[in-house]
């Protein structure tokens, strides 16, 4: 069904977002922390500012696109008026790990702390992607008999098209050493990491994953990350427990439970050697405790 005029179509048996696309014209509803829970597309047409993102910084222009995954904390912020569209759809209308070898978006627009989720929309490509949201606009507009495969099949080709400018934007530097296998190997180490980092949290686990031995994948990492396999896994289980003590009033013991650490302990020193704070000081100073006597 179709609410009131919004282009918002949702899902009849859960009453949950399926799928909206708006423009925006003057107000920035991105001012705070969002964290939805469907993916998002912003398509900054004409405007400025900065994007706050999983605790990073990044700036955003004129035709730059944002993408962000269902929890992902971010916001915008602005000087002056934004103009763009707005695409939001929930993984029940379209599941990006299900068409993953389809559209080849999963780690590269969405679920990937390593990266950007920035794209510069060229020149060359700012028509086709415009035609394909009116089509999206045009069908939201007169429901009629296979709505939701159309829908569907734009979606894809918007998502297929911004993914291939941002991998030709950000390509894998080069290596000396495999450079036909290091791509393939540091995407799945990506995806591996992206499923296991709650479980599985020694470099060692990885590599045997990716059937190869942990010194040659610690010698990738170094050359394109510049950084320990360790570290990447530190990382994302960073993010994941400054999301949950930021914006939840779960325990610090359950959220070091959900993040496979048994010793609440343990996961308080983990978390203060890489935060260089404790997560009960972190929450009081940033997180949800702050944000509810404010």
């Amino acid at each position: 069904m179709i609410q009131n005029n919004s282009l918002t179509l949702i899902n009849p048996q859960t009453g949950n977002l399926a799928f909206k696309i708006y423009h925006l014209e003057k107000d920035n509803p991105f001012d705070h922390i969002q964290r939805l829970n469907y993916y998002s597309l912003i398509w900054i047409q004409k405007g400025n500012g900065t994007l706050k993102a999983d605790f990073s910084e990044y700036s955003f222009k004129d035709n730059m696109l944002l993408s962000f995954s269902p929890y992902q904390p971010f916001m915008l912020q602005t000087k002056s008026n934004i103009i763009g569209v707005v695409i939001h759809f929930h993984p029940d209308f379209f599941c990006i790990y299900k068409h993953h070898k389809e559209v080849a978006c999963d780690g590269v627009l969405f679920n990937n702390i390593y990266n950007s989720p920035t794209v510069q929309i060229e020149d060359k490509d700012v028509a086709s992607l415009q035609i394909i949201v009116k089509q999206l606009e045009e069908e939201m507009k007169r429901p009629a008999l296979a709505q939701y495969e159309l829908l569907f099949s734009y979606l894809k080709i918007f998502l297929i098209t911004a993914s291939r400018l941002k991998t030709e934007q950000q390509p894998l530097k080069k290596n000396t050493d495999n450079t036909n296998e290091a791509p393939f190997i540091l995407q799945n180490l990506k995806n591996y990491i992206e499923t296991h980092y709650k479980t599985k949290h020694s470099a060692s686990e990885y590599a045997t994953m990716l059937a190869i031995t942990p010194k040659a994948l610690a010698k990738l990492t170094k050359a394109h990350y510049n950084k320990t396999l360790t570290d990447l896994i530190s990382e994302r289980i960073i993010i994941e427990a400054k999301r949950e003590l930021y914006l939840t009033n779960k325990t610090i013991k359950e959220i070091a439970f959900e993040l496979g650490y048994t010793d609440e302990y343990y996961f308080s020193r983990f978390f203060k050697k890489n935060v260089e704070i404790s997560p009960q000081l972190y929450r009081e100073t940033v997180g949800f405790d702050k944000a509810s006597s404010g």
